[in-house]
């Protein structure tokens, strides 16, 4: 059962909407948003204020590990100096998506409590069972096309990979993948992409990565590529599976990219499910309901629910929303669709172009049921 609340501190101008999956003696998982209530104060002083609202919600939870945090920001080249990776053990994700509150940064935080962390070679380690989750964030190359980045970065995720026992067709469950200039270098990411997956045993007759590829800067202006990524180490194959919802969606390959529309993984006490970035599609790979922002959100939203009723799952599920806006003037109306249709989950509104240009909106989300299997650990 996920329970959702809002907390909020007036002093610092900022909010919190906490999504918290806590079964009785289990392990606790919460998932955050955090956003500047006071569009007025400076990137300084916003920035400030983020990481004092953090240093407080540590301590409001109680007893939990910071372990995933994704800054949202505004202008990545500039303000990278107000964010310090080194002061945290959790994996630190910076994107340049602003978000379209009118604020120069908002941010994803993921805690858990009963967990062990440390921080090894770029990579950010989980431990509290039988499973490694591995987190590695801001992984870039500076080659000189598309293409080559894509493959740069890819091959440093494999290399990183290896040196924990790990392979990127086994462990990896979730990536997320960001594209200086989505409209014109998607493509040649997709193609690098998949070659390097087909090297990999990651096919079309196997399977892909949950993942989300967007539109997304980095702070080198030259980076056309930024990769995100989780793996777990520990799982067994029978603990894996991938969601398709063929009644309203088309497998991903028969249009040439590489990812698994949404991924659930099965422990012991629990299940998690990843929803990769899903639009307004059909099950033959056209876009529904061109140039009609709210329609497409309706059929976004029932992509979703399709995805999570083949994992047994439903929306009262979510742990959170990413949402991403094409057009900056389409805030408002979805800001109040949100509001309207899941006011509590906690979300984000930020600008990034999906990779079609005729999709105005795109959404992805996780979500946390209980359901139980003897035969696995437990979270």
């Amino acid at each position: 059962m996920v329970d959702y609340f809002k907390e909020e501190w007036s002093a610092l101008s900022t909010e919190a909407e906490i999504s918290t999956y806590s079964p009785v003696g289990g392990i606790v998982e919460h998932h955050v948003m955090i956003r500047i209530t006071d569009t007025k104060c400076d990137a300084a002083e916003q920035f400030q204020r983020i990481e004092t609202t953090i240093q407080l919600l540590q301590k409001y939870l109680q007893d939990v590990v910071l372990v995933w945090m994704r800054f949202f920001v505004s202008d990545a080249v500039n303000q990278l100096g107000f964010i310090h990776p080194s002061n945290h053990l959790s994996a630190v994700s910076i994107v340049q998506q602003p978000p379209l509150d009118g604020t120069k940064v908002a941010v994803w935080l993921y805690f858990v409590n009963k967990a062990q962390l440390k921080k090894d070679d770029q990579c950010t380690i989980m431990e509290h069972s039988l499973y490694r989750h591995l987190y590695h964030t801001q992984i870039h190359s500076r080659e000189t096309d598309v293409a080559e980045q894509t493959k740069a970065v890819f091959e440093k995720y494999i290399q990183l990979l290896s040196a924990k026992g790990c392979t990127l067709e086994k462990h990896c469950q979730r990536t997320w993948v960001f594209v200086q200039g989505v409209d014109t270098q998607y493509a040649g990411m997709v193609v690098a992409r998949r070659e390097l997956f087909a090297r990999e045993g990651l096919t079309r007759d196997t399977h892909f990565i949950a993942s989300t590829g967007i539109e997304g800067k980095y702070i080198y202006p030259e980076t056309h590529v930024l990769l995100d990524a989780y793996a777990v180490q520990g799982l067994e194959p029978e603990q894996i599976r991938y969601l398709y919802a063929s009644t309203h969606l088309n497998p991903t390959s028969q249009y040439g990219v590489t990812f698994e529309r949404g991924t659930a993984i099965q422990y012991g006490e629990r299940r998690h499910i990843f929803i990769s970035g899903t639009a307004s599609i059909n099950n033959q790979g056209e876009i529904e309901h061109p140039m009609e922002l709210l329609k497409q959100s309706d059929r976004m939203f029932s992509n979703i629910r399709s995805l999570l009723a083949e994992a047994d799952a439903d929306m009262n599920d979510v742990m959170h929303l990413i949402i991403y806006l094409r057009d900056i003037s389409d805030y408002d109306t979805i800001a109040a669709y949100m509001q309207h249709h899941y006011p509590q989950i906690p979300k984000v509104i930020v600008w990034a172009p999906v990779c079609r240009p005729g999709w105005l909106v795109e959404a992805e989300c996780m979500a946390i049921k209980e359901i139980s299997d003897e035969r696995f650990g437990v979270f």
